[in-house]
């Protein structure tokens, strides 16, 4: 399903990236796991076209993603919630689970929207409220659902468990298993500096290291 071949990446004439692959395959969870300035967000920013390419490649499900833009990549079913989740204070829980959907033209973000409030029933009753109003953990819940409004091919999910409690951390590993099960077929790409968190998730890591993938391991 993803591919990602060879890639550099270099910020303000720092490499950042050095030659980095990976592969994640239809209907799988795999990580990305290493320590905080390795290099794992650079490479979820890189596969969503946040961040050019110095050179390699990087394929989705048949698609070359090389020179297309953020928005394009998004519209092939790429899901992506950040480190820092992005909420939009201002607007209701509801519209902020919609944005995707609106901007990439998702047919049925209704149905998904409902098997969504399934998954996180709490969704549901904050749907009204506006997200500055929600706590850090119930902002990272309603950053997860906005990912999986689009990720019908793709998700990728940086630190999802950063800054929640335990006991939320295991909440949001059976939801995103739920989630990546009922969807037939999505790949995901998780980004985590503690293998703990990881093996929440997944039994299969790619390990990063100041920029490259140094080994594939167990957890």
């Amino acid at each position: 399903m993803l591919r990602v071949e060879d890639i550099t990446v270099a910020i303000s004439a720092v490499t950042i990236l050095r030659g980095l692959s990976l592969a994640v395959e239809t209907g799988t969870i795999v990580g990305l796991v290493g320590r905080n300035g390795a290099g794992k967000t650079t490479t979820l920013r890189s596969i969503m076209g946040l961040i050019h390419l110095s050179s390699g490649w990087i394929d989705l499900d048949g698609n070359k993603l090389d020179g297309m833009s953020s928005y394009a990549r998004a519209r092939l079913g790429i899901g992506y919630l950040p480190e820092d989740r992005r909420l939009v204070g201002a607007l209701s829980v509801r519209d902020n689970l919609l944005i995707p959907a609106q901007a990439s033209g998702v047919p049925d973000h209704e149905a998904r929207l409902r098997r969504i409030f399934d998954l996180m029933p709490e969704l549901k009753e904050w749907s009204a409220r506006r997200a500055s109003t929600l706590s850090g953990g119930q902002q990272k819940m309603v950053a997860l659902a906005r990912a999986f409004v689009n990720g019908r091919k793709l998700l990728l999910l940086d630190e999802p468990f950063e800054g929640v409690s335990t006991a939320l951390s295991r909440r949001l590993a059976q939801t995103i298993q739920d989630f990546q099960q009922g969807e037939h077929g999505v790949a995901v790409l998780v980004a985590e500096s503690d293998l703990k968190r990881a093996a929440m998730l997944t039994r299969r890591a790619f390990v990063i290291e100041r920029g490259e993938v140094i080994e594939e391991a167990v957890l």
